[in-house]
């Protein structure tokens, strides 16, 4: 009997080494499936967009693609286009300017043509008191005297009444100040309007240019009530220095525009170097979005693209640019804040 129990504990044992072999193979492989660490997870669930960026990838591919409106669509807007105008563009030196009063200008003018009246009188009686010397009608010595220290003092009162005026406006207009010509009595009158620019120290050397541009202080804003359409200021000529602004003065005639007297101008000088060729933006086509400035160009029928341009070299009614817009391309003149809010809102529809 005892020998077999030991003939059953042999035959048994070889029965739990498969087993126990079976169990570290099942262990082994459970070791080769275990669960990635917390930081590979992270990572895995970070590689797949959540629905709000994909939404913003939508939206962004959506701008890209610009705003497709049907004909009928644009005609409602009131969309407007017009061809992108080629140009040629010179650096320009910027300053501010102030529109003088004219009634200053009226008092200054009102002396001198007082004196030069005075000043003809006088000269005219001194004449014939010297025409009739030796003569039966001839006068006294002391009426050639005082006819003479009256043509001395008109003269004095002349010259003087041409210093205040020349320390008002300087030397100009065409003419001269002393000269008190058609264009002076115009400045006098208001029906041309004096500008006083002042540039910084250094901006400007040699003589003073031969034209000025002026606007308005917001017509660098899209949508400013004036638009940037840069007055010709010509007729220029070198003015006193302005004690309250430190810089080079320069005197200049608007004979158009809408500025009012007192009122702060923008002025810009051409500069001298040399000219690049671009584009002009017109101002009507800015829109302002996060903070920069675009405009719309009808890449297809019906179809406007959002671009954004720099604003910081203004041209007459509009801005000059060198990319992204070509000459020729169509750009949005009107409603182009219309197509901003529905390329940004696409669920807006037109009116």
């Amino acid at each position: 009997m005892f020998t077999s129990a030991i003939n059953i504990a042999d035959a048994a044992t070889p029965t739990r080494a498969i087993a126990a072999a079976l169990c570290l193979g099942m262990l082994g492989l459970t070791g080769c499936h275990r669960a990635p660490p917390a930081e590979h997870a992270k990572g895995a669930d970070a590689a797949q967009p959540s629905p709000k960026e994909e939404t913003q990838n939508e939206d962004t591919k959506e701008g890209a693609q610009g705003v497709t409106l049907t004909a009928e669509q644009a005609q409602k807007l009131g969309v407007a286009t017009e061809p992108a105008k080629p140009i040629q563009y010179t650096a320009e030196t910027s300053g501010f300017g102030v529109v003088i009063s004219h009634d200053t200008i009226a008092t200054a003018v009102a002396e001198l043509t007082t004196a030069q009246a005075a000043g003809r009188q006088s000269r005219a009686a001194l004449e014939r008191v010297h025409r009739l010397i030796g003569t039966p009608g001839a006068m006294s010595a002391d009426a050639v005297e005082s006819a003479a220290r009256q043509a001395d003092t008109d003269g004095a009162a002349l010259a003087l009444a041409e210093q205040r005026l020349t320390a008002i406006i300087g030397t100009g207009p065409r003419g001269g100040a002393a000269k008190n010509g058609p264009e002076l009595r115009e400045l006098a009158s208001g029906k041309i309007k004096l500008l006083r620019a002042t540039f910084p120290l250094g901006a400007l050397e040699g003589s003073a240019p031969a034209t000025l541009r002026a606007a308005h202080l917001d017509a660098l804003s899209p949508g400013a009530a004036h638009p940037a359409q840069g007055w010709s200021v010509n007729s220029v000529w070198a003015a006193p220095a302005d004690a309250t602004l430190p810089g080079r003065s320069f005197f200049g005639l608007v004979k158009n525009g809408d500025a009012a007297e007192g009122e702060r101008l923008l002025v810009w000088a051409p500069g001298t170097g040399p000219s690049q060729q671009g584009v002009r933006v017109p101002t009507a086509s800015l829109v302002i979005s996060d903070g920069k400035y675009w405009c719309y160009v009808e890449t297809k029928p019906n179809v406007y693209v959002r671009r954004q341009i720099s604003p910081d070299r203004p041209v007459a009614d509009g801005y000059f640019v060198t990319e992204g817009i070509a000459a020729g391309d169509e750009m949005v003149t009107a409603a182009a804040g219309l197509l901003l809010a529905r390329e940004t809102n696409p669920s807006t529809e037109a009116d």
